[in-house]
Parts: C-alpha cells; structure tokens; sequence
C-alpha cells in the first residue's frame, strides 16, 4: 500500500510539468541563432537528456517551435528538432544560403542590378533588412548586399524586416 502512495503522490505531483511544453503554432514559431561556437542539442529540455547534435557554428539560425521552462525545441534548416537552453541562443537575426554552389549577392534588391560577390551555401549573413523578395545581409568580411530571399533560412516567407 505504501508503494501505491508513493507512486500516487510522484505521478501526479510530476503531472503539471509533462504539461509545461508549449508547443507553437506556425504564426507563434520565430527565429533566432546561436550565441556561441558550440551548443549541445539535446532530445529533451533537461541535461539529463543526451546530446543529439552538437553546433558549432556561431549565428546558425535556428526555429524556436515550442518552449519548456528555459528550454527551447528548435528546428534547423535540414528539419532537425532538437532542445537547446534559452540562454545559447540570441534574438538577433542571421540567415543561412542554403542553395548549392554559387550565389549571387547584388548590389540592390533587383537581380538586374550588378553583382557584388558571390557566396556559397552554409555561409551565414547578418540580416539588415528584409522585403518580400530580398535580404540585405552583412557578412563576416563586411561586405553588404541584397541575396534572394528563397535561398535563406532564417525568415518566413511573407516575413519583412526594417
């Protein structure tokens, strides 16, 4: 009988934290990156879970699509979900070129305005502002232009920035 009390008294004091999570809608999911050279990943929102993945890139952006306490489960951009702590990531907002090989990146947000540099895929960009269709990221080396919207990760579609 003690064994039953005690196992009454665990499950239902455990109860309102198994309904902690919040899980985000679509509209509620934002963006946000990396705040050091390596975060570990984890399959749950606690250090007594393991560690799925381990980044090493600082910026990556990541989705946030759902919270617990100081944990968030984020999404990169191959889909991966995985939690990380509140504290290693940062609102300030970076893209990532995910379009194979060569990319353009204009000096004006117009593919008919001239080509300033080119970058590959896996390199992320500051972002400083966006529209509809463009990004103006600023990159590692300083160097400042508009990049097609469709190839980031880091922005919803019908997401613009001032």
């Amino acid at each position: 009988m003690r064994f039953i009390t005690l196992f009454l008294l665990i499950f239902t004091t455990s109860l309102p934290a198994l309904g902690a999570i919040i899980e985000l809608s679509p509209s509620e999911t934002r963006f946000v990156s990396m705040r050091a050279d390596k975060v570990n990943a984890r399959s749950g929102p606690n250090i007594r879970y393991p560690i799925e993945w381990i980044y090493q890139q600082k910026n990556h952006p990541v989705e946030i699509i759902a919270e617990y306490e100081q944990w968030r489960k984020i999404k990169d951009y191959e889909g991966t979900t995985s939690w990380v702590r509140k504290n290693l990531l940062t609102n300030t907002r970076y893209a990532l070129i995910t379009e194979p090989g060569e990319n353009n990146i204009y000096s004006k947000e117009s593919l008919n305005s001239d080509v300033i540099a080119k970058v590959e895929n896996g390199v992320v960009g500051k972002i400083q502002k966006c529209t509809l269709s463009f990004c103006k990221l600023e990159f590692e080396n300083k160097i400042e232009g508009w990049v097609q919207k469709s190839i980031l990760f880091g922005i919803k579609k019908g997401e613009e920035i001032q």
